[in-house]
């Protein structure tokens, strides 16, 4: 092998000699190296640009849907703001219309409340004067006040501070009255007419009638004769004929028929005048009419008959109440009530 071998190295110098080796030029390493980043770079700028290009595509696709979405919402919020003004402008007239109905209601209540008060203020005045009538003119102490409790309880449905001074008025003459004394008016009227009434169902002295005599109680005999029997019967007629009467009174009155009803409606009238004594409160009269009715009953009744009695018994009591109190006034609360009208009606204009 190595014979061979031999001849090759005595023949590469020869070769060497007549072709000389080339060099190899460094700079077209740094061109390759230069031109393969160079294309490196624009192949990496190439996929970055077209990165960027499918990015800002995509990007630009975004923004659209979104500009579209956008204006879209854009045009149903105008819309929307449109509807919104309208339904707004109706809200504001309704509302206005509202307000102007709310001054008209307002105005109304302030009217009616004042009508409604203004009517109240008159029931309460109307209610002081039956008060007032019925102390001055039948002395009812108890209506009075059923009429005064009546007027303070509309005032307290007022309810209006205003009226306190009123109402404290009205309270200090509802307790001066009923610290009144009391003086049942109408049951001592009603038993005066019940008097009168029963007046013609009294019977006078002079009507009294002695007892009829019992039948005789002789027994006839058996052997009598018809003409002593005759005899008998009719002396026993004679006897009835007169009767004989012993009177407690000597001088009993005797009346025409004429006279009798003129003395039963004068009692009447006496009665009646006590009656109207007892609402005057003329305690003097009142007396004076109830002893005249007791000595006319007195003297031209007959005073053991039981209603004569009674009749006699119930003027005795009636002539016992004490009729000439004076009642208390309620002045004061009438004329309250007046003032305050007044007063109202001059601030009200």
């Amino acid at each position: 092998m190595s014979a061979e071998l031999q001849p090759a190295d005595n023949n590469e110098p020869q070769d060497l000699a007549h072709n000389p080796p080339r060099r190899f030029n460094p700079l077209w390493i740094f061109a390759f190296i230069i031109i393969a980043v160079m294309a490196w770079q624009w192949y990496d700028t190439r996929n970055q640009i077209g990165d960027l290009q499918h990015e800002l595509a995509k990007r630009l696709a975004d923004a659209d849907a979104l500009g579209k979405e956008t204006r879209h919402l854009a045009t149903e919020g105008t819309e929307a703001g449109r509807r919104l003004d309208t339904k707004l402008s109706l809200l504001e007239a309704k509302l206005a219309e509202s307000q102007s109905q709310q001054l008209a209601l307002e105005a109304l209540y302030q009217e009616l409340t004042r009508t409604r008060d203004e009517a109240t203020l008159e029931e309460v005045e109307q209610l002081l004067l039956i008060a007032n009538q019925q102390l001055q003119l039948a002395s009812n102490v108890k209506a009075a006040l059923i009429a005064m409790q009546e007027a303070d309880a509309r005032l307290q449905r007022i309810d209006r501070p205003q009226l306190s001074p009123l109402r404290k008025i009205l309270s200090k003459d509802m307790d001066v009255l009923k610290s009144a004394p009391y003086l049942d008016t109408v049951g001592i009227s009603l038993r005066l007419d019940n008097l009168a009434a029963a007046v013609d169902a009294l019977p006078l002295a002079m009507e009294l009638r002695p007892p009829e005599p019992g039948a005789s109680q002789h027994q006839t005999p058996a052997s009598e004769s018809i003409w002593l029997r005759f005899a008998r019967e009719t002396w026993d007629e004679m006897k009835r004929l007169v009767r004989i009467q012993h009177m407690d009174k000597p001088d009993i009155p005797l009346l025409s028929p004429s006279q009798a009803y003129f003395l039963r409606e004068n009692l009447k009238l006496r009665l009646l005048s006590a009656r109207l004594a007892l609402l005057a409160r003329d305690g003097a009269s009142f007396k004076a009419d109830l002893d005249a009715s007791q000595d006319w009953i007195g003297r031209y009744y007959d005073n053991k008959s039981l209603p004569v009695v009674n009749m006699l018994e119930a003027l005795q009591q009636l002539r016992a109440s004490e009729v000439g109190i004076e009642l208390p006034r309620i002045s004061a609360s009438l004329d309250a009530v007046r003032n305050y009208r007044l007063a109202r009606d001059r601030g009200n204009r």
